[in-house]
């Protein structure tokens, strides 16, 4: 008798293990149509991020060695080609024209920036960093990352400048 009873408790335990809480898929065929809402999720674009411009100061001519620059009215197409050049091999690993990159987008400089401080900066860009407000406020907003003294001539830098009126 005892052994039937430590039987009993065995196929007990086993039927509770096993049932009452799985759920049974539906039966299709009973040849009802059976209809489902579906609840979507639709979801936003991405708003596009506008770049706030920072400090706008076109009387700050920076420090280094250009003191004054009148530009002409006229862009010097020759000047700006040899200044896309210079660009193109010295500034575009970190620079893009039209989108920020690991440095600024040079587009519209001329807006924020005056033809002093542009040059200063491409000039001298070390004590730049250190010194000018401006400068200092760009190496936080890119992440600490300094611009790169290219050892640029005074030419070569207008070059770039003339170049930049251009974008």
């Amino acid at each position: 008798m005892k052994l039937q009873n430590v039987f009993l408790v065995l196929l007990v335990a086993l039927f509770m293990s096993c049932g009452g809480k799985e759920k049974k898929a539906p039966s299709y065929s009973s040849g009802k149509t059976v209809t489902k809402a579906v609840e979507k999720t639709v979801e936003k674009a991405p708003e596009k991020k506008v770049e706030k411009p920072g400090i706008i100061d076109l009387k700050n001519k920076g420090i280094g060695p250009v003191k004054s620059l009148e530009l002409a009215t006229t862009i010097d197409k020759a000047m700006a080609e040899k200044g896309k050049s210079v660009f193109k091999n010295k500034c575009s690993s970190c620079h893009k024209a039209s989108k920020k990159f690991i440095g600024p987008s040079p587009a519209g400089i001329l807006e924020r920036r005056s033809p002093e401080w542009i040059m200063n900066m491409i000039l001298n860009p070390e004590e730049m960093l250190k010194k000018d407000p401006i400068a200092k406020e760009l190496l936080v907003k890119f992440k600490g990352v300094p611009m790169a003294n290219q050892h640029l001539t005074k030419e070569d830098a207008r070059q770039v400048l003339e170049y930049f009126r251009t974008i």
